[in-house]
C-alpha cells in the first residue's frame, strides 16, 4: 500500500488510515476480520480517540494488538483533549489525563500519532506545546498533530516551537472531502477550504481527512428526493455537491471506477501528503477503499471535480 512519511515516525504511515469509532469489544470477531485483512493488504494505521464509544474503541484495538502481538507494525493515531459538557478541555492536564487513559485502554506505552481532538482558541499556543513536548521526551507519543485546528492555529503554534526549540505539529487532521460541507457535522469540526489547502502545500504538512468520502455521499444512497437522513441534508445537500457527484460519475465511467473510489482518490491525490480516513463495515467497503489507491488524478481532474474549472478534462 502507498505510504507517506510523517516527521517523528520512524515507521511509514499507509494513505489509507483504517476508522474504528464503532469498535467494542463484544464485537471483536466482526472488527477482527477487517483489522486483519487491513493489514494484510499493507495497510498499518488505524484512527481512534479518547472519547469513542466510551473508550472502547481503544479497548477493542488493545485487545487486537494483544492477541495479534503486532504492536510494533501498526500506526497507532490517537485523539484526546475533546471538549466535554462543561465545555473545552485543551489543557496541559486534560491532555495527560486523557493521554495516560488512552494508553492504558490501548495496552501500550506509546501512541505514534497524538492528536488534539479540538481546539479552543482562548488557550495560547505556548503551553498546549510545551505540554505535548514532555510526552515526546517521556516517550509515550511520537509525533504531534490536531484535529480540528485552522492552519492559522497550527501556524503559530509551529512559530512557538520554532522559537522555543520545541517539536511543533508535524501533521494535520481536518475533514477534507470532495463535498463540500454546508456547515460543520459536529460542533467545533473545521474542513480544509482552499486556503488551508494551499497551506498544506506550501508546507508539504501531511493531512489526515476524516470523512474523506463525505460520510457516504458518494455511495449511491443519496439524491435530493432522499431526505430521510437528517444530517446529510444538513451538511452536504446543495447544488454544487449535486455537480461535484454528478462529475465524480462521470469522471469515473472514464476510468472504470465508482463515484466514491473517485472521492477518495480526490483526497489521496492533493498536492501535499494525504492520508484519507476510511470507516469500512465489510470486507467489501474496505477493498473499494484500497481500489481508490491505484486512481491517478491530475490537477486538470482535481480542479474540475471540485467546480474550480469548467474545462472537462480529456
Amino acid at each position: 500500500m502507498q505510504t507517506i512519511r510523517i516527521q517523528g515516525l520512524e515507521k511509514p504511515c499507509s494513505k489509507l488510515v483504517l476508522g474504528t469509532d464503532y469498535y467494542k469489544p463484544e464485537i471483536m470477531e466482526e472488527i477482527e476480520v477487517l483489522l486483519d485483512a487491513f493489514m494484510e493488504m499493507g495497510g498499518n494505521a488505524i484512527d481512534t480517540a479518547h472519547i469513542y464509544g466510551g473508550g472502547n474503541s481503544e479497548r477493542a484495538l488493545g485487545l487486537w494488538m494483544a492477541s495479534r502481538g503486532n504492536r510494533d507494525k501498526v500506526v497507532l493515531l490517537t485523539k484526546g483533549a475533546h471538549h466535554d459538557r462543561n465545555g473545552p478541555r485543551v489543557t496541559p492536564q486534560h491532555i495527560e489525563n486523557d493521554l495516560n487513559e488512552s494508553l492504558e485502554r490501548l495496552r501500550t506505552d506509546y501512541v505514534d500519532l497524538y492528536a488534539l481532538h479540538r481546539d479552543d482558541p482562548q488557550v495560547p499556543v505556548g503551553p498546549i506545546i510545551e505540554a505535548l513536548n514532555k510526552h515526546i521526551a517521556a516517550g509515550r507519543i511520537r509525533a504531534i498533530g490536531a484535529s480540528n485546528w485552522t492552519h492559522a492555529r497550527l501556524q503559530e503554534a509551529n512559530d512557538y516551537a520554532a522559537a522555543h526549540g520545541l517539536v511543533g505539529f508535524t501533521f494535520s487532521s481536518p475533514n477534507l472531502s470532495l463535498a463540500k460541507p454546508n456547515e460543520p457535522r459536529w460542533p467545533g469540526c473545521v474542513s480544509a477550504d482552499e486556503e488551508a489547502c494551499r497551506w498544506h502545500e506550501e508546507k508539504q504538512m501531511p493531512l489526515l481527512s476524516w470523512s474523506s468520502q463525505a460520510g457516504g455521499f458518494f455511495s449511491g444512497r443519496y439524491s435530493p428526493e432522499y431526505t430521510e437522513d437528517k444530517d446529510a441534508v444538513r451538511v452536504y445537500y446543495s447544488d454544487a455537491n449535486w455537480e461535484r457527484l454528478r462529475r465524480a460519475r462521470a469522471l469515473a465511467e472514464r476510468k472504470g471506477a465508482t463515484a466514491i473510489q473517485i472521492a477518495c482518490a480526490y483526497v489521496l491525490n492533493q498536492p501535499f501528503p494525504a492520508c484519507a480516513l476510511i470507516g469500512p463495515r465489510s470486507l467489501e467497503e474496505l477493498r473499494s477503499s484500497a481500489e481508490a489507491l491505484d486512481i491517478k488524478l491530475s490537477r486538470a481532474e482535481l480542479e474540475w471535480l471540485d467546480l474550480r474549472s469548467d474545462s472537462e478534462p480529456a
